[in-house]
Formats: structure tokens, C-alpha cells, sequence
């Protein structure tokens, strides 16, 4: 029984990893991290295994395919980049939990036809996971159900972004007046396709208003662990600064509905920077 927890970077000045190997330091707090980075170029093979050498096999990447692929090809005539990107990060081997397609918001039920041609194209040994935003996935049971469909022959998990908590209320900040301006603002989804789902969550500056309004959240996460799945979930706030804290917070909320889950490890205090 595992749930896995992490943030959107492994990486944050506030986080106080010590100066290198960061992402070995973010792996001792957290189990899972969204590789958001991927979505603007390809890595390196070298960059990729460094990442694997870094974090147990067991240590979930949710890695977002490139924009060039999503946003700029719209998934059509994308062969030999999407080829290039699956062998780049072939070092990962099982830590590649899924391979995430994240949709621009003008993609919408009429474009469908692209994502089951595309999906159909792609390597069955590995697992994807889709996040659309356009409001008619949201409000239109029929495009919903259309949408579920193309996922269900692929085995692909449709990924939830919530955003309810940040939009709760006016924004009170710049970062949050900010991630106001670029966070998609649609309805809450809690329905997963496959014994393995995604959700990304982004709260507050407050830690406590965070920590609130995910309680449905963990109320959910419990019932999936009991019926034997196997989530992943990532918390963002509008800078990121108490993130890291805030995810391992998420993994104690739900252990305490699951006695049994399996804790998260005691993390690895950075070494004091020396002289020499």
C-alpha cells in the first residue's frame, strides 16, 4: 500500500537541499516529482541518468512530454520527436511512472480524434496520463465520457489539476494574483480511470488554507488505497516555497484515515557548507 507524494521541482531556494545532488536530497523527503522541466526540451541522455543515479527505482517521475509535441503540433506529425524523447529518458526505466500530455486549453472535444490517433501510436509498455483544460471536458458529460473513452484504450489516467482552493477566494498576494493569471480555472474532478491515479493540487500562501482545502483530497486518497490503488499526488502553493513540507503534511493527513500505509522516509539533512 503506497502513496506517493512530491512537488512540481526538486528544487527551491527555500528548500535548503544543500548545494548539489539536490534531487537525491528532494527523493529522502518526497516520493514523486512532476518533471515540468521536460516541457520546454528534451534532456540529455547524460542529464536523465544522473536523475536515475540519484533516486531508488521505486521514486515516481510524472515527466511532461515538450511543448513542441502538445502545444505546437497539437499531437500531429510528432513522430520522430516524441521517438526522441522516449529514448532520452529510457534511462529512468521504472521511476518513469508516467508520461504526462498536457493539453493547451484550446484543445477540445472536436480535437479528439488527434489524441486517440496519437495514443495509439505510443509505445504500450509504458504508462501516460492526459490533462486537458478545456471547460467543456468539465461541463459536458457527453465530452467527458468521449474523452474517458480514447483514455480507457490506451490505459491512460486523465489528470485533475484543482485549482478550487486558490480560486476560493480573491487573491491576497502577488504570487497569488499571479498563479490567478496562469492556473486553469475549471471544475473540481476526483474520478480515477486506473488503479494508479494523478492528481496535481495547488493551495495558498497560508500552509493552513492548504492543508484545508485538501481534505477531500485525503478522504479520497484513503478510499483508493483501500480498494488497492495506487496514487500519486503533488501539492503546489502559488511560489512553491512550503511545498516540500506541505506534501510529506498531505502523505501524514491520509495516514492518519490509513494506519497501515507505509510511512514516508526520515529525510536526509543537508551537510553545513564548508571552506575546503
Amino acid at each position: 500500500m503506497r502513496l506517493h507524494v512530491g512537488c512540481a521541482q526538486w528544487t527551491h531556494a527555500a528548500w535548503d537541499l544543500g548545494p548539489k545532488d539536490r534531487l537525491r536530497s528532494y527523493a529522502s523527503h518526497c516520493t514523486a516529482v512532476e518533471g515540468n522541466t521536460t516541457f520546454y526540451a528534451t534532456p540529455s541522455r547524460s542529464s536523465v541518468e544522473s536523475w536515475a543515479a540519484q533516486t531508488s527505482p521505486d521514486f515516481r517521475f510524472v515527466v511532461k512530454l515538450p511543448k513542441t509535441i502538445t502545444h505546437e503540433r497539437r499531437l500531429r506529425s510528432a513522430d520522430a520527436e516524441v521517438a526522441a524523447f522516449l529514448s532520452a529518458l529510457e534511462p529512468l526505466g521504472p521511476r518513469a511512472h508516467a508520461f504526462w500530455i498536457q493539453l493547451p486549453a484550446s484543445f477540445g472535444p472536436g480535437d479528439l480524434g488527434a489524441l486517440a490517433t496519437f495514443m495509439h501510436k505510443l509505445p504500450r509498455s509504458l504508462r501516460y496520463a492526459v490533462e486537458v483544460r478545456h471547460r467543456d471536458f468539465f461541463t459536458n458529460d457527453r465530452a467527458a465520457a468521449s474523452l474517458e473513452q480514447v483514455l480507457g484504450r490506451s490505459g491512460a489516467e486523465w489528470v485533475p489539476f484543482d485549482t478550487m482552493t486558490l480560486f476560493g477566494r480573491p487573491a491576497t498576494s502577488l504570487v497569488e494574483r499571479e498563479a490567478w493569471m496562469n492556473k486553469p480555472r475549471v471544475p473540481r474532478r476526483t474520478r480515477a480511470l486506473t488503479d494508479q491515479p494523478i492528481v496535481r493540487y495547488i493551495g495558498r500562501d497560508s500552509a493552513e488554507e492548504t492543508a484545508a482545502g485538501w481534505q477531500g483530497w485525503a478522504s479520497l486518497c484513503a478510499g483508493w488505497l483501500r480498494e488497492g490503488r495506487s496514487p500519486t499526488v503533488f501539492v503546489h502553493t502559488p511560489d512553491n516555497a512550503l511545498a516540500l513540507g506541505l506534501a510529506r503534511r498531505f502523505h501524514d493527513d491520509v495516514r492518519a484515515l490509513v494506519p497501515d500505509l507505509e510511512p514516508l522516509p526520515e529525510p536526509v539533512q543537508s551537510a553545513p557548507p564548508t571552506l575546503f
